[in-house]
């Protein structure tokens, strides 16, 4: 049984797309897409360097086109999918749940409502790697932090502000590393709940389609069948943790043998890797990883 994932913010770096734009047809979808959110999201994808693209209101119009865009040359079918954070949009569209167009009108207003809110606190996430979970846990509450991302495989983000992280960097939990994260603010914690409004008034102008295919939410790793159910839980998840860890433990339940993650691939790959034994996994980061997501896609058929 076949996965497609699709990252969230921070998979993006300097000059991803380029040999994707060798692809004939993949230019001009991207060049319409750039229409519709008001960016150049290929010079974006090629040009750019990293500070331009760690910008929120850009990296996730750019994450979620790429996405698709990539999604549209593997013409793959598969029978579950899902997406990290800001990868849950590509998700939707990939299950029927929105279209191309209003996923990425969806992204653009989340992109811009985030910045907004990031930039009311100074506010900042770093990632914990190892240590025991419970510990790890306890650690970031005490210090008044969110635990943005659950992603399992011994990663935990904890999200707050700067403050707050100092204190946390300085009495680190027991047997763990942390790592700051370049980011432009703590998403999935309570500073996002301005663009959580914002989001909603937006969302309402859109009605969505029931899913197509089993659907993920990274809330809780639910299987989430009513398309308007899945839109809320889209507008939440602004403002609340991303739950990776039970959607891998939901994919294990189903049955997942093989997964395939959007471009720009990689880290949801290296998560499952360690989390999801016996699990075949190819990350899309050039279309020369195409024909190993295809021979995967031979074997799932």
């Amino acid at each position: 049984m076949l996965v497609i994932v699709a990252p969230g913010q921070g998979a993006q770096t300097p000059g991803f797309l380029s040999p994707w734009l060798e692809i004939p047809g993949l230019a001009d979808r991207l060049s319409a897409w750039s229409d519709l959110v008001g960016l150049d999201l290929i010079a974006y994808g090629t040009t750019a360097d990293a500070d331009e693209i760690r910008d929120t209101a850009v990296a996730q119009p750019l994450l979620v086109a790429a996405g698709l865009a990539v999604a549209e040359v593997l013409g793959a079918s598969p029978a579950v999918v899902a997406g990290h954070s800001v990868g849950e949009l590509t998700a939707a569209a990939l299950a029927g749940v929105l279209t191309p167009e209003q996923a990425l009108t969806l992204v653009r207003e989340r992109g811009q409502a985030m910045a907004k809110a990031a930039a009311v606190t100074e506010t900042g996430m770093v990632a914990v790697l190892g240590g025991v979970e419970e510990d790890v846990l306890a650690a970031i509450g005490k210090h008044g932090l969110t635990p943005a991302n659950v992603n399992g495989a011994g990663q935990i983000v904890a999200g707050g502000t700067l403050a707050q992280l100092e204190a946390f960097k300085a009495e680190p939990p027991a047997r763990a590393r942390l790592i700051p994260l370049s980011v432009a603010g703590a998403f999935h914690t309570v500073h996002m709940a301005p663009a959580v409004d914002h989001l909603r008034e937006v969302a309402a102008g859109i009605t969505p389609g029931d899913p197509s295919v089993t659907l993920l939410s990274n809330a809780d790793g639910a299987v989430v069948s009513s398309g308007a159910e899945f839109m809320e839980r889209l507008v939440n998840q602004v403002a609340n943790p991303v739950r990776w860890d039970a959607c891998m433990a939901t994919m294990s339940g189903r049955g997942v043998t093989a997964m395939i993650e959007l471009a720009p691939g990689g880290t949801l790959a290296g998560l499952a890797k360690r989390a999801l034994r016996g699990v075949t996994t190819v990350a899309l980061k050039t279309p020369d990883d195409l024909d190993a997501a295809r021979g995967i896609l031979d074997e799932t058929a």
